[in-house]
This record gives C-alpha cells, structure tokens and sequence, in this order.
C-alpha cells in the first residue's frame, strides 16, 4: 500500500478497516489471476504508475500472460477509453518486459542455447545476453543456477554493474539478492526467477 494509505490505516482504522474488508469480500469467488487482472484496470482507470506496474508484476507472477494483460485492457476499453489505455502502454514500453515485445507474445517456450560451459569460470558469476534477455550465471564446480537480470518486484533490469561480489542490488527500490542461492537478502520478500537449464555437449541451454 501507500504511506497515505497506512497513514489512514493506523490514523482511522475504524473508517479504513471495513473498507478493505469489503474489497476482500468482494473479490472472494474470483480467481486470483482475475482479481490481478481487475486491479490493473483499476490502476489504469486513475492513471496510478507505481500500481499499475505493482499489480502488472503481480498478475504475472500469479500466472497471467502478456496477451491476457493486453486483452483486459481492451476488453475495458468502454470504460477506459483510449488515451488510458495508451498511457497504461506507455508504461510497459518503458518496462521493457521480454514477454510483452510483439515479436514474444505468442512464442512459445523452448531450450535457448546461451554459452559453452567452459566460459563459465567456477566460483564465479557471469553475465550474458541471450535472445534479447539478460542472464546472471553462477557456477560451483558441476552445479550451476541460471537467473533472470529483472528484479521479481517490478521487472525492473538490473544491470550488470549492480554486481558486487555475490550480491546484486536492484538500482530502482534496492532489493538484494544473494546469486549463489538467488534468495532476497535485504528490503524485499522474493527470490530471483530462476531458469531451467541443462547441459548438451558442453553447452548451457535454459528454458523460457
């Protein structure tokens, strides 16, 4: 939430209680994808940013697709009109999330060839593009974890010289993240998204 909103909580919250108790009570037979994907049109509709990209992330990440995103918004378009809708665009343009380019929406998932496994020193990270997505790559010894460069919180990219050692710091609200386990260490709650991946002939391939 906001600070005006826990400011409201804690000032009034026999005002503010009852209120969130009814939003709760509202959305209880709806999935959780479809109350993500309501909460998105509501953002759109006052034009919130930081909401708008707080619940896109969460939609996402609770399983809906960039062609359900987009197809929300336009199934609102009575109600949102189109300047909305283009600003709510705007906004993902600036995000720059791999799954919304047009050329991804309807690709489907598959094994990516991203390095020969003998430019992977052992006991180090390394840092690679593959297919228009950022990788961070840890190896130890035979075992390797390969993790999406965008931080779990708002898809924000996190480059390279966020690295420091083992910890990556998300530039935009600070997350940190430990690379050799890919847990949150500081300020957030969720870990990097990891890929699947394996190893054909002296190749790493992931999975997305």
């Amino acid at each position: 939430m906001s600070d005006a909103l826990n400011y409201l909580v804690a000032a009034r919250p026999e005002a503010i209680a009852p209120y969130f108790k009814f939003l709760k009570e509202a959305g209880k037979h709806l999935d959780t994808r479809t109350r993500d994907l309501i909460s998105i049109i509501t953002k759109v509709d006052v034009q919130t940013e930081a909401g708008f990209r707080q619940y896109l992330t969460r939609a996402l990440r609770n399983g809906a697709n960039p062609n359900e995103v987009i197809d929300a918004l336009l199934m609102a378009f009575p109600t949102l009109g189109l300047a909305k809708i283009v600003w709510a665009v705007d906004i993902l343009l600036d995000m720059d999330i791999p799954e919304f380019r047009p050329e991804n929406l309807f690709a489907e998932a598959k094994w990516r060839a991203v390095t020969a496994l003998n430019e992977l020193p052992s006991g180090e990270i390394s840092y690679r593009d593959c297919d228009g997505r950022n990788l961070y790559i840890y190896r130890d010894g035979d075992n390797l974890r390969v993790y999406d460069s965008r931080c779990p919180h708002q898809v924000t990219n996190i480059p390279h010289l966020a690295l420091e050692g083992t910890q990556l710091t998300c530039p935009k609200h600070h997350w940190k993240f430990d690379v050799t386990t890919g847990e949150c260490t500081d300020v957030g709650d969720r870990p990097l998204k990891q890929f699947e991946h394996k190893i054909e002939n002296g190749i790493l391939f992931a999975y997305w």
